[in-house]
């Protein structure tokens, strides 16, 4: 289902993207303003782990540094048929993980040290689990593509603005008023729009990564439980230095979102995950 709904959700801001481009007379424009975008994501893309990584300080660990987290990825990975990811540690108090690469041969999982102080081995291995089925699922690759196609809708719904300010009054003045007044709302609505998708693709993606590591792990508690105290301990430490752009790598927010901001959470509600898998426990 939530595959489908990834589907349906890309279709919608390929849509939007084509119309925006008809909106401000023809290809040419939503041509240029799709190949920008699409160049910005080609590098984030390729990049994409190097740029985060960096972006945290992360530093590669082996099983010298770190035998129990090695052993754990590397059993994991065996069972998900993927390559060995490399392992990196943040220095955060702040308990999170995230993976990243492009696909699964240069897949990458990285926790913070606040995540190995407060989990079991167990809850531990719930997490890895999580993020090794985001690696063998290629879920950077539909994030990305995600973000090239609404880029490009923020992109040209600016450029419609711009477009009809200076081209609305061409033929009567109350047409053109007319032409710039509905540009600006239909360009404002696709760029929430396309906004509100990409947090709806990045729901899904986390759903099935829940489902997929429960599967590895056999057991879904692991991962109920540590997202429990994931969510207790991001509500105390908080990662305030985090980049807004990589908010939906991480297993949970890095941000506390209350109220009307939750709405826009690039996660699903906790609550809702965490029941999702108990009752996948109870049904074995």
């Amino acid at each position: 289902m939530n595959r489908t709904k990834t589907f349906f959700l890309m279709v919608v801001l390929t849509v939007i993207f084509v119309f925006l481009g008809g909106l401000i007379g023809g290809t040419a424009g939503a041509q240029f303003a799709f190949l920008i975008a699409l160049v910005m994501n080609f590098v984030s893309y390729w990049f994409c782990d190097k740029i985060v990584l960096r972006m945290y300080g992360a530093q590669q660990v082996g099983e010298a540094e770190a035998p129990q987290l090695y052993r754990i990825v590397a059993a994991l990975s065996q069972k998900a048929a993927v390559p060995m990811p490399r392992i990196y540690m943040i220095e955060s108090d702040s308990p999170n993980a995230f993976a990243t690469g492009r696909d699964p041969a240069h897949g990458v999982v990285a926790v913070t040290t606040g995540i190995m102080r407060i989990l079991t081995l167990q809850e531990l291995e719930g997490v890895l689990a999580h993020e090794m089925s985001h690696i063998k699922h290629r879920d950077i690759l539909i994030q990305s593509v995600a973000a090239t196609l609404a880029g490009a809708i923020t992109m040209i719904a600016n450029m419609a603005r711009f477009t009809a300010f200076f081209s609305g009054g061409s033929s009567s003045d109350n047409e053109g008023s007319s032409n710039i007044f509905s540009v600006i709302i239909f360009s404002i609505i696709a760029t929430f729009a396309a906004m509100l998708i990409q947090l709806a693709i990045s729901r899904s993606r986390e759903y099935l990564a829940d489902d997929g590591g429960a599967a590895l792990t056999g057991n879904p508690l692991f991962l109920a439980g540590a997202l429990r105290k994931l969510n207790m301990g991001v509500a105390r430490n908080p990662m305030n230095n985090a980049n807004p752009s990589t908010a939906p790598l991480f297993i949970v927010n890095p941000f506390t979102a209350k109220g009307v901001l939750s709405l826009f959470s690039t996660h699903p509600p906790i609550e809702e995950r965490i029941k999702r898998l108990e009752a996948m426990a109870y049904r074995r």
